[in-house]
């Protein structure tokens, strides 16, 4: 049932760009795996081999602090409708701040609205398909717009208290890099 490919085909690429959400996993060498869902139009295909995700405040910056460490990644989409299927990309991933060169090119093709908190370039490894048939169906209603209202209300400035006090050390005390 399941397939591994190099790369992501086109109609992996097209049936990414229709999901509403993903999840993604990271992990340090020692201490505890982090699993996220993500939603929001905060991925981009850039080709066959990368992926480009932009990361908005939270309570915790665990994948950054994780790719600090280990820069190994993995994303996972389940379909919720339609035909089942989950796509699993395995990959290394590289974090970029606000601080760096990088920035402006990644906002061009995911803007970055305020409480943008990192961007993540994903290096793709590999590709599996699998059937999927366990995950339910389930409607889509919308995005949530909760964080986006909560990060507007706080601004610039009070996001990037937010960041001082909250999400600079890991959930077992790792570095993030959000302050530089």
């Amino acid at each position: 049932m399941a397939e591994k490919f190099d790369t992501l085909t086109d109609e992996h690429q097209r049936w990414i760009a229709n999901q509403h959400v993903f999840f993604v996993a990271t992990a340090a060498d020692e201490g505890h795996i982090n699993l996220s869902p993500k939603g929001q139009d905060s991925m981009r295909v850039l080709n066959e081999r990368e992926l480009l995700w932009m990361n908005l405040t939270g309570s915790g910056n665990e994948t950054a602090a994780h790719l600090i460490n280990s820069n190994r990644m993995t994303l996972m989409w389940c379909a919720f409708e339609g035909l089942p299927q989950i796509l699993r990309v395995y990959g290394s991933a590289r974090t970029i701040h606000p601080r760096d060169d990088d920035w402006e090119s990644c906002t061009s093709l995911i803007p970055a609205p305020v409480g943008a908190r990192q961007y993540f370039k994903v290096e793709i490894e590999f590709v599996q398909t699998s059937c999927g048939y366990a995950v339910p169906l389930m409607d889509y209603q919308a995005d949530r717009d909760v964080l986006a209202r909560w990060a507007e209300t706080r601004g610039e400035e009070g996001i990037a208290a937010y960041w001082e006090e909250k999400n600079q050390t890991s959930l077992d005390g790792l570095p993030t890099g959000i302050i530089d």
